[in-house]
């Protein structure tokens, strides 16, 4: 999220001079934490905690959720990260098929393209085969790339696909939600655990936990048992777990208590299409198609409070394909087109100054 203060205490060592992690989609933070990209480069100036529960609240009235679990998916199978997926739709495999392909510059595919013209030797037919069971990991400068960036409009490659180890569970055939759970404590327990010397990570994607369409949708309190025990069980692994669901479902005292379990918390909104007030508010709002808004961050290892520098963002598409995060910017009070003059904290209009800091 926005970048945390420089504050310290008796409870916080100081970890300024902490390795970086030689596996792709992870780093190491202060304080002896460890961070898995969550596939939005505006999201991962820290990351999500390693043992973290995320839980997003969805808006009704439009998926903009789905944006943020998708690349959080894509980041992992890009990384080679084994994945857990479960979704109330009878073919959850197919989701799969969505999923955004990595968005490659034009610096990169210049530099590609002269590899290929030094390597003539290999015949064009068998250059398909010879990079499928490769892991389709970035480096730059001899470093392994932490997040990517992400074409929404194309797919991602297939044999990405079928080289991780993906798991897909549809909700609709759980009648109830003991079976997933075990599920989930399968998966979890065929990662190494973390003993200082972390080799992998995993990722588990839950999309729309209280569907009204599954068996268990009137069972208030068996899924809030189900996030407690999910919680408890990706603390002790090398893991997140990414769940989305739609708070307005539920009973509010209930959904209440879903956010309190969230390790973090965000909520996604749409804006109207023709909302005169806020667009004369805010600049650049034809551009946006909603807001996030952080409700809780992750704090691990340390009794120093998270100080965000902004809580709402504005979600935005960066040439149709890409997506960003920016912090809100006050429009001119006359309401012409210029550069604002007022914005949440010290966020700027660009999202590659305004990055959030888990």
């Amino acid at each position: 999220m926005a970048t945390n203060k420089g504050r310290t205490s008796s409870f916080s060592r100081n970890f300024s001079a902490a390795p970086t992690s030689s596996i792709p989609g992870l780093k190491y933070g202060p304080n002896g934490t460890i961070f898995l990209s969550s596939g939005v480069p505006d999201l991962d100036s820290g990351g999500f905690h390693l043992g973290s529960l995320v839980m997003i609240m969805e808006d009704t009235e439009a998926p903009h959720h789905m944006l943020l679990l998708r690349n959080f998916m894509s980041q992992g199978l890009v990384h080679n990260q084994p994945i857990l997926y479960a979704s109330p739709s009878t073919n959850p495999r197919a989701f799969l098929g969505t999923l955004p392909t990595m968005l490659v510059s034009k610096d990169d595919r210049s530099r590609n393209t002269d590899a290929e013209q030094k390597d003539l030797r290999i015949a064009w037919q068998y250059k398909k085969y010879l990079g499928e069971n490769k892991p389709h990991i970035e480096e730059r400068d001899g470093k392994v790339e932490y997040c990517n960036e992400f074409d929404l409009r194309k797919p991602i490659e297939k044999h990405l696909i079928m080289g991780n180890r993906v798991e897909c569970i549809s909700l609709l055939d759980c009648s109830s939600l003991a079976g997933f759970r075990n599920s989930c404590s399968k998966f979890l327990s065929q990662l190494p655990r973390y003993d200082g010397n972390i080799t992998s990570a995993g990722r588990i994607a839950i999309q729309s936990l209280c569907a009204p369409q599954c068996e268990y949708f009137d069972k208030e309190w068996d899924m809030l048992s189900f996030i407690r025990s999910l919680k408890s069980m990706v603390r002790s692994s090398n893991a997140v777990a990414f769940l989305t669901f739609p708070a307005s479902l539920v009973s509010p005292s209930v959904s209440k208590r879903w956010q309190h379990l969230a390790d973090t918390l965000l909520s996604v909104k749409a804006i109207p299409d023709e909302d005169k007030e806020l667009a004369n508010l805010l600049t650049g709002y034809q551009d946006m198609l909603g807001l996030l808004s952080v409700h809780k961050v992750a704090r691990f290892n340390t009794q120093v409070p998270v100080i965000l520098d902004a809580t709402t963002y504005s979600i935005k598409l960066q040439k149709r394909r890409s997506l960003v995060l920016e912090c809100l910017n006050q429009a001119p009070v006359d309401g012409s087109s210029g550069s604002s003059y007022g914005t949440s904290g010290s966020c700027s209009g660009s999202s590659k100054t305004g990055t959030l800091d888990f």
